[in-house]
């Protein structure tokens, strides 16, 4: 006599849609969950994304309390100090214009006497404005393509700036998206520092421009990173070997929004 057999019966996992206003990073697409679908039609449901809120993975950039317009701007005393000393406090800060706002996410510092830093020119047409006041904008185009964004830094006369090299999107998506030409909201829209200049729309007229007054480019506060990373600056194999080495590259830790090299920096 034949026995009949018995199949267990498994319950089926409910899919879980991913969250709305996150931004997805490189490794995104083998760790997501599926997406959720109408049983009608077999079309997938795909969530709207919010251009107001930046995501990243935890313990990296804690995300804004507030809504950008509501943040402060940054005061001229925050820049008033050693480019060193300002690039690491310039993580987590957010750069806004009109509608497009920016965390930053990886900086370089250019001190005075660097051989690395356009201020071992002296004061030229070009580097004329890395040479005012810390807190104004330096904007100058490597290769006659980029348009690279820096911050002054330190007193009026010293000669030292804050590279930008990446950022993160909190607002104003599709204007970026608009302005670079790539219709993504993965880290390769804003991993480099000419991708900034192009994402804010700016020119070398911007140099000059005071980052600490309400109006066109500014700097507002925002949350410190948890943690950070460390490295050697990119591209300055011209420079002396001590300010090649020189650990003044910073990143926030966790986050997939920095620049290559990646596997230059480490932990302090």
């Amino acid at each position: 006599m034949k026995r009949t057999r018995r199949f267990k019966r498994v319950t089926a996992k409910s899919k879980r849609p991913i969250p709305a206003n996150r931004i997805r990073d490189d490794d995104d697409d083998e760790a997501r969950p599926s997406q959720p679908s109408d049983s009608s039609t077999g079309t997938v449901l795909k969530p709207k994304k919010s251009k107001s809120q930046l995501q990243t993975k935890p313990g990296s950039i804690p995300i804004p309390d507030n809504p950008p317009e509501k943040m402060t701007i940054l005061p001229f005393i925050f820049f008033q100090i050693d480019a060193l000393d300002l690039a690491p406090r310039l993580l987590g800060k957010l750069l806004r214009r009109d509608d497009v706002v920016l965390q930053i996410t990886e900086v370089e510092a250019y001190r005075q006497n660097d051989s690395a830093c356009h201020g071992r020119f002296g004061v030229t047409a070009r580097t004329a404005p890395v040479f005012g006041p810390g807190g104004n904008a330096y904007v100058y185009l490597c290769y006659g393509l980029h348009t690279m964004l820096n911050v002054v830094a330190d007193k009026e006369g010293v000669g030292a700036a804050v590279l930008i090299r990446s950022c993160a999107p909190v607002s104003g998506l599709e204007t970026i998206q608009q302005r670079r030409g790539q219709k993504t909201d993965k880290p390769v829209l804003l991993n480099g520092p000419g991708k900034i200049g192009q994402a804010l729309g700016l020119s070398t007229e911007w140099s000059n421009h005071p980052l600490y007054n309400p109006g066109g480019l500014e700097i507002l506060d925002g949350p410190e990173p948890e943690k950070m990373l460390i490295g050697p600056r990119v591209g300055i194999e011209y420079a002396l070997p001590e300010h090649v080495n020189a650990l003044w590259r910073f990143a926030v830790a966790g986050t997939s929004w920095i620049s290559a090299p990646k596997n230059t920096l480490r932990p302090p």
